[in-house]
């Protein structure tokens, strides 16, 4: 059992050496990796032959892929035109996967639009389930979405909110940004107490196989009072932004699980993934 790193998109490192996202999977390896998660957050706007390649190239370089959703999807809303929208954004994205050979797409949640929180999870509930109807019925029911955990306190997707959403079925797979969770909690989730509560948590919901192979995005964040989450820093920024993560890697080479790491840091993305990588490691080893 062992946890697997990588970048989420192009790191500024890639990007100066670099024009395609089809060199992407070798120089990742190259770099000591292990995943890569491609970014649609702006909108899916990828030919098929060239998510073939990414995905060819991905398999020789022995990485492997997840995807992100379009940033928009808002399960939360009922109005059958954003249903309609949902849908559609959700089924490109997995057919883009399911080009690249990636098995995970990761979703946002969506925004409460001043209902309560029971509210808008309930909304959500219906439309996740009408989203797996949507893949099943296109042939893509082989792809596991990924509920995300959100950092902005008018987001629906608290730790909770999300694993409630993934008992509807066994195939979806819980996106812990624990980022997000620290900004939300305005830097109380953080440290090893709070990581075995949370991971306790995702086990007890799910049980140990399932919680055992979570997906999971970590930056350090900063956040406001007010409103959680403000933006992605980078592990070298000066100013105290959490979360650690050498407690929570800890947690996980204790526990044996086998979790996938994609890093979001703001433009270091691979080398501060590369650091978690080797500190996890470091941990396993010892």
């Amino acid at each position: 059992m062992s946890a697997k790193f990588g970048p989420a998109g192009n790191s500024e490192s890639f990007s100066r050496v670099h024009k395609s996202s089809l060199a992407a999977p070798g120089w990742i390896a190259d770099f000591g990796l292990d995943c890569y998660e491609y970014q649609c957050g702006k909108g899916v706007r990828v030919r098929r032959e060239t998510a073939v390649k990414i995905g060819e190239n991905a398999r020789a370089a022995g990485i492997v892929m997840s995807l992100h959703a379009p940033y928009f999807i808002n399960l939360a809303n009922p109005d059958h035109e954003s249903i309609m929208k949902n849908n559609g954004y959700v089924l490109t994205s997995c057919a883009l996967a399911d080009w690249m050979g990636a098995e995970r797409v990761v979703v946002h949640t969506g925004a409460l639009m001043g209902r309560s929180r029971r509210e808008a999870l309930d909304i959500a509930k219906r439309g996740m389930s009408a989203l797996l109807a949507v893949i099943d019925t296109a042939g893509l029911g082989h792809i596991a979405l990924c509920p995300e955990t959100m950092g902005k306190l008018g987001q629906l997707g608290d730790l909770d909110e999300v694993l409630e959403l993934c008992t509807l079925d066994e195939r979806l797979v819980p996106c812990i940004d624990f980022g997000h969770l620290y900004a939300r909690s305005l830097g109380a989730d953080d440290g090893g107490a709070a990581f075995c509560r949370m991971l306790d948590r995702v086990e007890e919901i799910l049980g140990p196989n399932r919680a055992s192979t979570f997906h999971s995005h970590f930056s350090h964040i900063e956040f406001t009072p007010k409103g959680g989450e403000k933006c992605h820093r980078t592990f070298d920024d000066d100013g105290g932004y959490g979360p650690d993560w050498a407690p929570l890697a800890a947690e996980i080479a204790r526990r044996g699980w086998s979790p996938t790491f994609i890093c979001e840091s703001a433009g270091t993305q691979a080398e501060d993934a590369l650091t978690m990588k080797q500190i996890y490691e470091g941990l396993v080893l010892s």
